[in-house]
């Protein structure tokens, strides 16, 4: 969450790009890091794309990972401290660095063009203002994205507050599944304690919403539960689960791997169902109010993708 930290004055308002490149050194080397597809809804993805790579400091998929963090790409959330929009902007950063970067002749925080170009060019500058700081320079600016520059070069790196420590490991755990990579993702050694208890539970009653303190499960609150059998925490929906590690290749798939299912394929919001693969095309899921849990094919319409839990 926003707190109201303001950056160092120097760069003048603007719109869209060009201002965004106005911070200087730190937009010469941009990420060739992109996005694994459909882990930015679609209208958001294009936007995340070109704003990531305004500087060295940023990529798209840490600003995705970052905008999640902030709202869940909600371009209307309201925080209870008052921050707003996709970027969670307080109201009086938002007055000193808000861009209107869709030209409309408006500075909107709840604009998600607009948010999302101010969020890169803000954490560009950030990056400037503590690059001299000993740590790591992204942790750094997450840090001062949250807490504010001076706090960070006061305390000489991420300051004591819990609430700023989380907020900087929550976005670097988020990274990896926003990123696209076709590098091999280790399968963890855990994976056959996720695979027994959901073997285990085989023919139990469907329950919406079951977590399993009945002994029933809905879909992810079996994936849920057979992924703390194996000492990995998964959050506890489908939609959250597809940010719970990186995104695999159908061609990838290993048995453990989590298998989604949406309404919309360009829209992870609209996912509805997730499943523990098992191998052989097959997997273990919770399918509906009515049925047991039981093996299903993968084959099925709506497949999204899958996720590979990471400890």
């Amino acid at each position: 969450m926003r707190t109201n930290g303001v950056a160092a004055a120097g760069v003048a308002l603007g719109t869209g790009v060009v201002s965004l490149l106005a911070v200087g050194a730190f937009s010469a080397s941009p990420s060739s890091a992109s996005l694994a597809p459909s882990t930015v809804p679609a209208a958001y993805a294009p936007l995340v794309e070109d704003y990531g790579n305004a500087c060295a400091s940023l990529s798209p998929p840490l600003l995705a990972s970052q905008l999640y963090a902030e709202s869940g790409f909600h371009p209307n959330d309201v925080s209870p401290k008052g921050a707003q929009g996709i970027a969670q902007f307080m109201p009086a950063t938002w007055a000193t660095w808000g861009l209107d970067a869709d030209g409309d002749g408006k500075a909107n925080p709840f604009d998600a063009t607009d948010a999302i170009a101010t969020a890169a060019r803000y954490d560009c500058s950030l990056a400037q203002d503590v690059h001299t700081v000993p740590g790591n320079e992204i942790s750094n600016m997450l840090a001062a994205y949250n807490a504010g520059p001076y706090a960070v070069i006061s305390a000489g790196g991420i300051p004591s507050f819990p609430q700023t420590q989380a907020y900087v490991q929550k976005i670097l755990n988020l990274e990896p599944t926003f990123a696209s990579t076709t590098a091999t993702v280790p399968v963890t050694t855990r994976v056959r304690a996720a695979i027994t208890f959901a073997y285990d539970v085989l023919g139990t009653p469907y329950q919406w919403g079951g977590t399993g303190t009945d002994g029933r499960f809905d879909c992810s609150g079996l994936t849920q539960a057979a992924y703390a059998a194996a000492g990995i925490t998964l959050p506890r929906t489908s939609r959250q689960q597809w940010y719970a590690g990186p995104h695999i290749r159908r061609a990838q798939l290993q048995p453990g791997d989590l298998v989604f299912y949406a309404n919309n394929l360009a829209e992870p919001s609209t996912i509805h169902h997730v499943g523990l693969y098992v191998g052989n095309g097959y997997m273990i899921d919770a399918p509906f109010t009515g049925a047991v849990i039981r093996f299903d094919s993968i084959n099925q319409a709506g497949y999204i993708g899958a996720v590979r839990p990471t400890a």
